[in-house]
């Protein structure tokens, strides 16, 4: 099976910029894109399920004690620094993700679950893998506040304008959380209810197919911030609520669901 990357990350390259959609969908919908994508598409190269295209993903998010990434204070608002693990790997992805003007602009480097405790060093060592993520947290004043959890179907093409990727992510949920190590056993507070967040990431123009897609469905492109919904699940704050966002949903739990 052919085997693609996603238009964010490259082999070989430490950034790689695409263009990224949002949209936050109910679940009858969802049903219909992730359909309509297994037609379409190539399932993710890591993908598991009957479907190859189906996983978890567990991501600390890190802040400062001041929460300016969650209030966007000053060059805060420009990206996010985030540890991300899939399923129960041992592998663990060290990420800063840089948005402007609609194109993702992402960096990630690859370590190992065990060696997660040389990010609590007061000092980030040159020779470590980690040192460029860790010498960025320590400047910035940035540690893990929250971890958040969801499952994700994800499906790839290619385009004569290079790799395309389809994901839908369901079943968000989030926790509070003061260390780099990742928690599996404390209770969760549900952040999305039905709604499921879909994204289309890609290169240049938006591709013929996408569009196609979008008509569809009828799909809307829609302001989503997993942890800023979280940020404000959790009582983290204050913070200014995105400017182009609608009002906020609640689930049945109670909980807020993502801003649309």
């Amino acid at each position: 099976m052919e085997t693609l990357q996603s238009p964010s990350i490259d082999p070989g390259q430490f950034r790689k910029f695409a263009s990224e959609l949002k949209f936050v969908i109910g679940r009858s919908q969802a049903e219909e894109v992730r359909a309509w994508a297994r037609r379409n598409l190539l399932p993710d190269a890591h993908g598991c399920g009957a479907d190859h295209d189906a996983y978890t993903i567990t991501t600390l998010y890190l802040d400062t004690d001041g929460f300016d990434v969650l209030s966007r204070t000053g060059s805060f608002a420009r990206g996010k620094y985030r540890i991300r693990r899939y399923d129960s790997g041992t592998a663990v992805f060290l990420e800063r993700k840089m948005k402007s003007h609609g194109l993702v602009c992402k960096r990630r480097g690859r370590i190992d679950l065990a060696e997660l405790p040389e990010l609590r060093r007061p000092e980030a060592d040159p020779g470590w893998a980690g040192y460029w993520f860790h010498r960025r947290i320590l400047a910035r004043r940035l540690r893990p506040v929250c971890q958040i959890s969801y499952t994700r179907t994800a499906r790839m093409g290619m385009t004569a304008a290079g790799p395309i990727r389809l994901t839908l992510d369901d079943a968000l949920r989030a926790v509070p959380v003061n260390g780099f190590a990742f928690d599996s056993w404390r209770h969760y507070v549900p952040l999305s209810g039905d709604r499921i967040v879909l994204e289309l990431k890609y290169r240049g123009e938006v591709p013929v197919l996408f569009q196609s897609l979008m008509a569809d469905c009828a799909l809307v492109p829609a302001n989503s911030s997993k942890y800023r919904t979280a940020g404000h699940a959790l009582g983290f704050g204050p913070f200014r609520p995105d400017r182009n966002a609608g009002a906020q949903g609640i689930s049945e739990g109670g909980a807020p669901c993502l801003t649309f």
